[in-house]
Formats: C-alpha cells, sequence, structure tokens
C-alpha cells in the first residue's frame, strides 16, 4: 500500500499532542485541522474512513441530530471537527459522522474515539 503523504507537517502526534484521536483500520489516526493523519515512519500519511456498511454515505432525512440543536449548521467554523469521508467532509458530533444535507444532516455512523 502506497502513502499519501502530507507534506511540511513539523508537527509530532502522538497521545498527548492535543488531537482528537480516532482508531481507525487498526491503528490510531489523529484529526488535525480537517485532516486524519497517520504517523507512519519519517513522514505523515493523510488517511480517509473509507465509506463501508459502518459509515455509509447515504442521505438518511429522517436522522434527529444527537449532539447539537436542530437548528445546528455543520460547515468550517461551526464547533464539530471536520472528518474527511470517503469523497467528502463530514463533522465529528458525539462519536458520530454528520453530513450537511439541504435542510438535515444526514448520519454516516459511529467512529472510535480514543479517550
Amino acid at each position: 500500500m502506497s502513502c499519501e503523504i502530507h507534506r511540511d507537517h513539523p508537527h509530532q502526534h502522538g497521545p498527548d499532542c492535543g488531537h482528537t484521536r480516532i482508531r481507525h483500520d487498526g491503528h490510531v489516526d489523529y484529526l488535525h485541522d480537517g485532516h486524519l493523519h497517520h504517523p507512519h515512519q519519517d513522514h505523515v500519511d493523510e488517511h480517509v474512513i473509507e465509506v463501508s456498511e459502518t459509515n455509509p454515505d447515504g442521505c438518511t432525512p429522517h436522522h434527529r441530530c444527537q449532539g447539537h440543536d436542530p437548528d445546528h449548521v455543520h460547515g468550517p467554523g461551526c464547533g464539530h471537527e471536520p472528518v474527511p469521508h470517503g469523497d467528502h467532509t463530514d463533522y465529528l458530533v458525539d462519536g458520530h459522522l454528520h453530513h450537511p444535507h439541504g435542510d438535515h444532516c444526514d448520519d454516516h455512523g459511529p467512529i472510535d474515539v480514543v479517550r
């Protein structure tokens, strides 16, 4: 498997670096400025939460958002961390991926946040 390298990344990720840790594909990644980073040898890889049965990318118009006001709109600066998922960006809300879609937000499944 080839690496998708995040260039010019001087920050050292680790358990005390301050970034949200996500258990993903058998290892721990770090959410950092809308990226999912994985320290790997002498560089940092860019990872993405894959679209899967656990983390689908479909529309869920009847999803009742937990963890925020029903009128909340996800987007840059909304207070929820952006997470790369498939070919789009979702937002981390109480261990779930939320995706803004028209007049609602879709539930794109749980992710394992390391506490």
